[in-house]
């Protein structure tokens, strides 16, 4: 991918954000094609919810990749996530951590806005994450 019209950064002057697994600034240049990922739950096309929270994660960044890949793009095109988490803990944030990391071992994390909730779509759900994505 072109560095002009898409850039990762972590401004001096606000705390290192990639020991969390996500930076503060995505930049894309006007004239670049942007693909929206509708929010990602944790199963493949059976339609079951694994009970282990780090399944549905790795899921759910599967099916991201997926979506993206329809579109010729890749997961080091995402820049923008939002990320629904139902019962979020120190558990789960560390697995959402290590998860990202294997994605993005550059920690050149996409800007992401975590959000605990109380319940998503469907029963047995624990996480939903959307991807906004530059090519």
């Amino acid at each position: 991918m072109e560095t002009s019209s898409f850039e990762i950064t972590n401004p001096e002057g606000i705390y290192d954000p990639r020991p969390h697994g996500y930076s503060h600034v995505a930049a894309i240049s006007a004239w670049s094609q942007l693909v929206f990922v509708a929010g990602q739950g944790g199963s493949r096309p059976d339609g079951l919810l694994s009970a282990d929270f780090r399944t549905q994660v790795a899921i759910v960044f599967e099916n991201i990749a997926i979506a993206l890949a329809s579109k010729g793009l890749g997961m080091a095109n995402v820049a923008k996530l939002t990320t629904l988490v139902v019962d979020y803990d120190d558990e789960k944030h560390q697995v959402l951590i290590e998860e990202s990391t294997k994605i993005w071992p550059d920690l050149k994390f996409p800007v992401n806005t975590l959000i605990p909730v109380n319940r998503l779509a469907l029963t047995g759900m624990l996480i939903e994450i959307d991807a906004t994505a530059v090519g």
